[in-house]
């Protein structure tokens, strides 16, 4: 799977002041971890978001956003943005603290 430069570009430049965010090539695209734990992800079929089980009916009624699946198998909990979501800055950036607020919940 290809990686797209740009949304890489855009989930960096939100994240970029989190304190413990790290990023690194996985799933074929590019994933960023907040203290060691996986909260989203760019490829070339759209963002991945980890909103949380239960957490993610609100977004999965937006236009262009799609529950994630791996082959066959949904991942609940994680959604999938397309161009015209993720382009929304106002939608991006309240997935992206949605995101942050559910990997916070984690013990440390």
């Amino acid at each position: 799977m290809a990686r797209d430069k740009g949304l890489e570009e855009l989930v960096s430049d939100e994240l970029r002041s989190e304190p413990g965010v790290t990023d690194k090539a996985m799933f074929g695209g590019w994933a960023w971890l907040l203290n060691g734990k996986l909260l989203c992800g760019a490829r070339d079929d759209g963002m991945l978001v980890r909103l949380g089980k239960g957490k993610d009916a609100w977004a999965l009624q937006i236009p262009g956003i799609l529950p994630m699946f791996s082959g066959t198998r949904r991942m609940h909990g994680w959604v999938r943005a397309d161009p015209k979501a993720y382009g929304d800055d106002a939608l991006r950036r309240k997935l992206m603290t949605c995101a942050l607020d559910f990997v916070r919940s984690f013990p440390m």
